[in-house]
């Protein structure tokens, strides 16, 4: 059993690093122990390379808070070019891998909030009224109607980013 260390205890995001691990490596073939770890980016990273920044430095910071893990898995939340989007960054001993979600286009007056320096999660918890949204379904689930939650969008860039971990051909 792999022993896998998600560097948030954010649930929408470890039901995406769960969902990813058992579609990839078999049902209950992970444990997950789940950590707070600073990410060393604005509470709302703004840019491509910040959002990274932020992922890369929680899977540092994880590692060296459970260096006894299997894998160690980060992701991280931005803004960049008016969307929402995430970095996963996941890393073994050996092997690294790293891969950017979908994005997803934010209505100006939530960008006004963001601009004027809040975080896209307490603006979407005003804006609906929903305590907590970014541990939940995040705007992501709201503008999509629930077509989508933020935790699907999560679960395909671990999927993304587990690629290197399963295919030789990355070796």
């Amino acid at each position: 059993m792999h022993k896998v260390v998600s560097a948030t205890t954010n649930p929408a995001k470890i039901k995406a690093i769960l969902q990813a691990f058992n579609e990839i490596f078999g049902e209950g073939s992970c444990h997950i122990d789940a950590v707070s770890v600073e990410s060393g980016v604005p509470e709302q990273p703004l840019g491509n390379e910040e959002t990274r920044a932020g992922a890369r430095n929680r899977v540092e910071n994880a590692r060296l808070v459970r260096p006894d893990a299997d894998f160690w898995v980060a992701i991280e939340a931005g803004i960049d070019e008016d969307s929402t989007f995430s970095w996963v960054v996941i890393e073994t001993r050996e092997q690294h891998g790293e891969a950017r979600s979908a994005t997803l286009p934010l209505p100006a007056v939530i960008l006004e909030r963001i601009r004027a320096g809040d975080a896209l999660g307490p603006v979407m918890s005003h804006y609906t009224g929903i305590d907590e949204i970014g541990r939940k379904e995040g705007a992501i689930g709201v503008f999509t109607a629930g077509k989508l939650t933020r935790s699907c969008v999560y679960h395909q860039a671990v999927i993304l980013a587990l690629s290197p971990f399963h295919n030789a051909v990355y070796r």
